[in-house]
This record gives structure tokens, C-alpha cells and sequence, in this order.
């Protein structure tokens, strides 16, 4: 019976609401959030894989913290930020050359002949997959 009692409280649409609320107020921190509105931190990933619509809630509520975010760095950079201009250049620059890594390609020739040909069949097969 107790069980049955706390899936009924799970699934409670006033609690899920109440866990928006809180993940808004947390800015999407799950264990803050859920400790404000006394609900076990599982409930919610349960929620979120059960659930379409908390799902979508919660996905949205991400997007917004993002944007936020994003207007926060642009009025940093427009104000001069010299750190915020980099790190937007390093993510968004990528294209540009604004990169940190460089990514390098490297080609060998390998000698197989001591190999058998099972074994230099194997890695045919392999580098195939790979590339």
C-alpha cells in the first residue's frame, strides 16, 4: 500500500511543476532543486524518462539558461571582456581559426611482410572499418 502511495505522489503533476519551479530557481541543478522541494533526485531522472512532457519542460528550461547565458557573455564582450571574446572565439570561431588543438594527420608505411596473411588480412580489415 505505501508503495502504491508514493507512485501516486511521484506522479503527482503539482510535484513535477513544483520541480520546474525549483530547477528554474537553481538554474538546472537537480540535487539542489529537488532537496527545495523535498523529492528524491531519482524521481526526477524517472520523470524524465517516463514522462514526454517533463521531458520537453525540462529541455526547454535548459534552452532558456542558455540563452541567458549567451545574452550575459554578448553584453560581456560588448562591454569589452577581452576573456569573453576568446572564449567565444575558441567555440564559435572554430571556423575562422580561432582553435587551441590542431588536429593532425599523419600517414606510415608499415612493413607487414613478417606478418601472416591472416594477420595482415585482419588489419586490411580493420583500417577498412576505420577509414
Amino acid at each position: 500500500m505505501k508503495n502504491i502511495i508514493m507512485a501516486k505522489k511521484q506522479q503527482n503533476p503539482t510535484r513535477k511543476k513544483a520541480m520546474i519551479k525549483a530547477l528554474e530557481k537553481t538554474f538546472g541543478v537537480v540535487s539542489t532543486a529537488a532537496t527545495m522541494i523535498g523529492l528524491n533526485r531519482c524521481t526526477h531522472y524517472e520523470w524524465l524518462n517516463t514522462d514526454p512532457d517533463y521531458k520537453q519542460k525540462v529541455e526547454e528550461l535548459e534552452n532558456l539558461m542558455l540563452d541567458f547565458a549567451e545574452t550575459n557573455l554578448h553584453q560581456q564582450i560588448m562591454e569589452g571582456n577581452t576573456t569573453a571574446t576568446i572564449f567565444l572565439l575558441k567555440t564559435r570561431g572554430r571556423k575562422r581559426g580561432y582553435i587551441e588543438r590542431q588536429n593532425i594527420e599523419m600517414t606510415a608505411d608499415v612493413n607487414t611482410t613478417k606478418l601472416s596473411p591472416e594477420a595482415q588480412q585482419k588489419i586490411d580489415d580493420i583500417l577498412n572499418e576505420e577509414y
